[in-house]
């Protein structure tokens, strides 16, 4: 039985995909203590008000946390590029080529 789980593991690539969420989510939290502890503090320098990942937009009762949106759209935009960027070094490939 041992065996055979481990002969699981190795031909559907179980660890390496185990090992590929924990690098994940570090990087996660990497890129977003980059963003909300370097990046965004240098944006709200540039814009008036300052505290622009509070703002908000009213439309009757509705309320929508525009602030922390763009934030969030920042933080997946320099995720997703360096996903890219990483695949890409990995895979070796050139962009737009398969």
């Amino acid at each position: 039985m041992l065996k055979e789980f481990t002969a699981f593991l190795q031909k559907y690539g179980v660890i390496g995909l185990a090992i590929a969420v924990v690098i994940g989510g570090k990087v996660n939290a990497f890129v977003t203590a980059t963003v909300s502890d370097l990046i965004m503090p240098v944006i709200g320098i540039f814009i008036p008000q300052g505290a622009w990942q509070t703002w908000e937009l009213v439309i009757g009762p509705l309320k929508l946390a525009v602030g922390h949106w763009l934030g969030a759209t920042i933080d997946f935009v320099i995720v997703a590029y360096i996903v890219f960027a990483f695949t890409k070094f990995i895979l070796k490939e050139e962009a737009g080529v398969k």
